[in-house]
């Protein structure tokens, strides 16, 4: 594949711009060079023709078709933009990744996009960097292709931004893994063909004792639990799963047994940038806002008018204007070889902080109409909320930046 071939998505339907679109700066940046643009725009031609169409559907199914939708994109090269080219990606560096999960603020809806981060930047990094060929060419190369639809299996009830107090049990029998044990809030998790399983594989220390293991999710033993039913991210399906005696292959270990628990600590690493970078598209609700705003008339003027809004408006752009510049230097550093797990967790903590407060300041600026669960700024404020959970609470990204200033004893994880 080639970068090129994204600009074969289909066309997006004529529609009216907001008023408010023309204070949009397009970003050529240092970062950002007139192919990353090119991909963004095809992107969300994508968007706009494939995904946006039906987000009302999806969003009232609580499910989306991940598989019809994740084989149209991988056609276009849109999940495997930084994956080796051996197995069927683009081969790109990480700005690219940050520039087509920055199209993701176009999507209506907070859970698709979460459902794509998951099978691009949280459940297949690992596997792209420490995978054997074998593993690779069985799990990653359809998971680009989007033949295969990707979840990741680290939260435990009762372990979930504890990485290393989780349960699940990989014990060895011959030349398989037998695996006992339970994952929860798992995206993707009823619609998955393999899991990115992190499981205890030894008795050893917590940070030491652990493994990713590829797991086919039709594997006898797997049950899905249940679909859980949430208050947010509501076209993204989400399952509790339990693991009775299900036997795998010891082939399908990702890497060194016993590295898992690191493996995932640098998984995060792309998983929170990526997280920072889809809340960069925040300032597309402030946009719906403003033009809300200029059409309401209340008072015998329009509530743009008001100057203690225009103020708000302003520093709400601003403050995801530092997110952005947050997440670039961040983006900058990680290509360069740095190891950015401090200014991470600080992307993913502001950026989750920022969207909620745009989010909650939207709301009141639309009111009654902000409250009802038809619009989409309502739909926006109760996906937000996620932010500042998944992924790591906001609690621990502040011990893990804590600990890195080295004003804390508490190891990063």
């Amino acid at each position: 594949m080639s970068p090129g071939r994204c600009s074969s998505a289909s066309p997006a339907p004529d529609r009216k711009a907001p008023a408010s679109s023309g204070q949009v700066i397009r970003r050529h940046t240092v970062l950002f060079t007139e192919e990353h643009i090119s991909m963004q725009d095809s992107y969300k031609r994508f968007i706009a023709s494939e995904i946006n169409p039906h987000v009302d559907e999806w969003e009232q199914a609580e499910i989306f078709p991940a598989k019809e939708l994740f084989r149209k994109m991988g056609k276009l090269g849109f999940l495997g933009v930084t994956k080796p080219v051996e197995y069927g990606g683009l081969g790109l560096d990480y700005s690219y990744s940050v520039a087509m999960t920055e199209a993701l603020g176009f999507v209506d809806c907070g859970g698709i996009p979460m459902a794509i981060g998951v099978q691009t930047d949280m459940a297949t990094p690992a596997l792209a960097r420490f995978g054997s060929d074998e593993v690779k060419t069985e799990f990653l190369a359809p998971s680009i292709s989007g033949e295969y639809v990707a979840c990741l299996g680290v939260s435990e009830v009762g372990a979930g931004s504890d990485v290393a107090s989780i349960r699940t049990v990989a014990r060895k029998d011959g030349g398989d893994y037998v695996i006992d044990g339970g994952k929860m809030w798992t995206t993707n998790g009823t619609q998955a063909d393999w899991i990115c399983l992190l499981a205890n594989t030894s008795d050893g220390p917590a940070h030491r004792n652990k493994s990713l293991i590829c797991v086919p999710m039709q594997t006898k033993g797997i049950e899905i639990a249940r679909k859980l039913k949430k208050v947010g991210m509501n076209s993204s399906d989400t399952a509790q799963i339990h693991f009775d005696a299900v036997r795998v292959p010891q082939r399908y270990l990702i890497g060194e047994e016993g590295m898992g628990f690191q493996y995932q600590m640098m998984q995060f690493q792309e998983e929170r940038l990526w997280a920072a970078s889809r809340w960069t598209g925040t300032d597309r609700i402030l946009d719906e806002t403003i033009d809300y705003l200029r059409d309401r008339q209340a008072f015998g003027g329009s509530l743009l008018d008001n100057q203690y809004i225009q103020y708000k408006l302003a520093e709400l752009k601003s403050e995801v204007e530092a997110v952005r510049a947050l997440v670039y230097r961040a983006t900058e550093l990680y290509i360069g070889g740095t190891d950015v797990t401090m200014l991470a967790s600080m992307c993913k903590l502001k950026a989750a902080r920022v969207a909620r407060e745009v989010a909650d300041w939207c709301v009141q600026f639309w009111g009654g109409m902000g409250y009802m669960h038809e619009t989409r700024v309502n739909r926006f404020w109760r996906d937000t909320r996620l932010g500042s959970i998944g992924g790591g609470a906001d609690e621990i990204m502040m011990g893990i930046i804590a600990k890195q200033m080295g004003i804390s004893s508490r190891k990063p994880r």
